[in-house]
């Protein structure tokens, strides 16, 4: 049983942000655009009645956008079949999730009453009455200008995705509610999620390097911006946006990405990588506060995620973990038990020997799950450090106000 957790050192000053959450704004005073607390406060009032499950305050319906951090199977289904162990913790066999088990995406359904979502691509046992996810590994916000079987870079780029969301949409208008289609009015009332970028932000690097990544990150905010609008048009109105993670404490690239002992820090996170990604976040937050004056009577939240990570990475004993920077699925032991050469859940021969990259017997014990990925422990503390709203910008407590389902 894990214990409670209780997170500090995020880029929001702690004394502040315990002042913002005593701060209700005044009751539905949508009128002042100004004080974006009260949008958010007055949406998700507005909310409450709307969804049929057992938490007061849900969604009926959940749409997703994003890249292995979210995708719930929709890779898998369109280039089967994932392998062992992934999935070994919760479903006892490959769920389509780059995990031992559950992900972010699938707490966070799970706290408003909702089925886990069906990958849009999944052509066999797919629901969309509540939602769907859109979400594909290896997926990225800008189009991307290669083969997945050349980079590994997925076609599904956020630009796809929102077409196969309009396509979805199209079909309820001319179909009707029948089968696992939801009713029309479900894209208004329907929370919409977005965790992508780390791709747009990792695929070369390595060969780049920060500076060169740097160049095209405006594009990559502004697209995620224009996608809110064009959500925006066809009816959403509550958003959240999930920023990157601290990649430089990841197994995968302190294995994988030149640095120097120096660039170390007293955790062993790569500072300069995590200094990068924390530039393009505010890059992000910025790009979102402008957005947010553009659209009337929408809530449009910063989900600061990043820094509930660098936690985790940083202290994982204090949040009742082992190892921060260990991958539990991986090979060659050492600090990392990360090895490029062979990633989780397949064998290779390397120089001569037949090795493979296996599971630990205790993924509960660890924040990276394959060097790249959370495990579904980490991603369970993540879900509720969220679902507090102390890492929401505009800030909202989001725990105070709504009767959320406990997530198990």
């Amino acid at each position: 049983m894990k214990p409670t957790i209780s997170f500090h050192g995020s880029s929001t000053d702690e004394a502040e942000r315990r002042r913002s959450l005593r701060r209700l704004p005044p009751a539905f005073r949508c009128r002042r655009r100004s004080v974006a607390a009260s949008a958010v406060f007055c949406c998700l009032m507005l909310l409450m009645s709307a969804g049929k499950s057992e938490a007061k305050c849900s969604f009926p319906a959940i749409f997703n956008f994003g890249d292995s951090n979210s995708d719930t199977g929709g890779f898998w289904a369109a280039f089967p079949a994932q392998r062992p162990p992934y999935g070994m913790t919760y479903f006892n066999k490959p769920a389509g999730r780059a995990c031992d088990g559950r992900l972010v995406i699938d707490f966070l359904a799970q706290a408003f009453g909702l089925p886990f979502l069906s990958p849009y691509l999944q052509s066999i046992g797919s629901d969309f009455l509540h939602g769907a996810n859109f979400a594909t590994l290896a997926s990225t916000v800008l189009l991307p200008n290669t083969s997945l079987f050349v980079t590994g870079i997925s076609p599904f780029s956020l630009a796809i995705q929102l077409n196969q969301m309009k396509e979805l949409r199209q079909r309820v208008l001319e179909m009707g509610p029948e089968g696992n289609l939801p009713p029309i009015e479900i894209f208004n009332e329907a929370l919409y999620t977005i965790d992508i970028g780390q791709n747009d932000f990792t695929s070369n690097l390595a060969s780049i390097g920060i500076e060169g990544v740097k160049q095209f990150l405006p594009q990559v905010a502004n697209e995620i911006a224009w996608t809110i609008k064009e959500l925006y048009d066809i009816g959403g109105r509550t958003f959240m946006v999930f920023n990157l993670a601290p990649i430089g404490c990841f197994p995968s690239f302190l294995t994988s990405l030149p640095h120097e002992s120096s660039d170390l820090d007293e955790y062993g996170c790569m500072t300069s990588y995590n200094n990068a990604v924390n530039d393009y976040n505010i890059l992000l937050n910025q790009t979102l506060q402008q957005t947010r004056l553009q659209l009337q009577n929408c809530s449009l939240i910063y989900v600061d995620t990043y820094s509930v990570k660098l936690e985790l990475f940083r202290h994982p004993q204090n949040h009742g973990l082992i190892y921060g920077t260990k991958s539990c699925c991986g090979y060659g032991g050492g600090a990392y038990n990360f090895n490029p050469q062979v990633y989780c859940g397949n064998s290779k021969v390397i120089n001569g020997m037949n090795v493979s990259a296996n599971a630990c017997s205790d993924p509960q014990n660890y924040v990276s799950w394959d060097g790249t990925h959370a495990t579904e422990i980490a991603n369970k503390m993540i879900t509720m450090a969220v679902l507090s709203g102390s890492y929401f910008d505009p800030p909202f407590p989001l725990a105070q106000v709504c009767d959320l389902n406990p997530i198990g």
